[in-house]
């Protein structure tokens, strides 16, 4: 019998992205590597992407926002490629899939109000009937999500902090309703002080709205504030993946525990870790087919002969690590399964 079940929202299929390779250039960079994700129409969630710089994450958001082309593999929305979505089809994914970016002076045009970044949205989609009920709608957003209308309305971006232009950025997602909105690095460009009123508008769409996110960022910390589910990334593999309860308080791939504890505490008795030295002796081979097997003080014969697939440790985490082959091996596609579905409240 068919399944009446809706598809994802988003999903990627074993995608691969590599750039350079051309005719003058043969030295192939590949960004992202046969990489699954499956981001479900129901219950909302919130997934984030973690790792450091060059980890593939800037590429994995261009190619979930149709900006980038894969090399290989599919990015689906509601199950259609988003390489063949037709005119409509890619008015509604514009829609229904929004992006706050990290740096909202990318946004802003520093000739205008901001009133202009939240109408825009409103007329091209027409979700006003008229000017009165626009006004309305683009009130009623700024207050959702913490600002006050008459404080931020009818000024010029420079004449709002870092806060509260990110916030306008939240807003301007948030005021055609999506059904995703992806985070890139929202809280890298604020205050320290900023960062726990942007991430809780976040979490509020969320949980309010019913809008699921994907929150991709460098730290750690936020990611375990903000997320249910992680996915760590180190050389546009994935490291380790499922509840982030299970991967940030009980790391298993050397990659996560060097990550967490590189993490400062606050407790002036356990100072901060550092980047912990993964210079071993295996650390010195030529040739590797485990991204981390050149940093990892535990690298083993068999992380140069092959890349590891994915252990299913737990039954939400997934680790691609030798250390855990004992565990089942589950692909890609399956990763999704190891996520935890957390229901929104009624």
């Amino acid at each position: 019998m068919a399944s009446n079940a809706a598809p994802p929202i988003l999903e990627m299929r074993h995608v691969t992205k590599a750039f350079g390779g051309g005719l003058f250039d043969r030295a192939q960079v590949v960004a992202l590597a046969d990489f699954s994700l499956t981001i479900a129409d129901a219950p909302p969630s919130i997934t984030a992407i973690v790792g450091e710089s060059g980890s593939g994450k800037t590429t994995l958001a261009r190619l979930l926002l149709g900006l980038v082309e894969p090399t290989s593999g599919e990015v689906l929305f509601d199950g259609v490629d988003v390489q063949k979505l037709n005119r409509q089809g890619w008015k509604e994914y514009l829609r229904q899939v929004q992006v706050i970016f990290q740096d909202p002076y990318e946004v802003y045009n520093p000739f205008y109000k901001v009133d202009q970044v939240l109408e825009t949205p409103v007329r091209k989609f027409k979700l006003a009937p008229s000017r009165a009920r626009e006004r309305d709608l683009i009130e009623e957003t700024l207050q959702a999500v913490g600002l006050r209308p008459e404080e931020t309305l009818g000024r010029y971006p420079h004449q709002l902090s870092g806060g509260q232009r990110q916030r306008v950025m939240v807003a301007r997602a948030l005021i055609v309703r999506p059904r995703i909105i992806i985070a890139d690095e929202p809280v890298s460009m604020v205050d320290a002080s900023l960062r726990a009123t942007i991430l809780a508008s976040l979490v509020k769409l969320n949980r309010e709205f019913g809008i699921s996110l994907v929150y991709i960022t460098h730290d750690l910390t936020t990611a375990y504030q903000v997320g249910e589910n992680i996915v760590v990334l180190y050389r546009g593999t994935v490291a380790e993946a499922g509840s982030v309860e299970q991967v940030v308080r009980e790391p298993r791939h050397p990659y996560t525990q060097l990550l967490v504890g590189s993490v400062p505490r606050a407790d002036p008795r356990h100072p901060w870790q550092g980047e912990r030295d993964a210079s071993g002796e295996a650390a010195r081979a030529n040739a590797r087919s485990c991204a981390f097997a050149d940093r990892c003080p535990k690298t083993m014969p068999i992380c140069i002969e092959q890349h590891p697939p994915l252990f299913q440790t737990d039954p939400d985490r997934v680790v691609a690590c030798y250390l855990n082959r004992e565990a089942p091996v589950i692909g890609g596609e399956e990763l999704s399964k190891v996520f935890v579905q957390a229901a929104s409240p009624a």
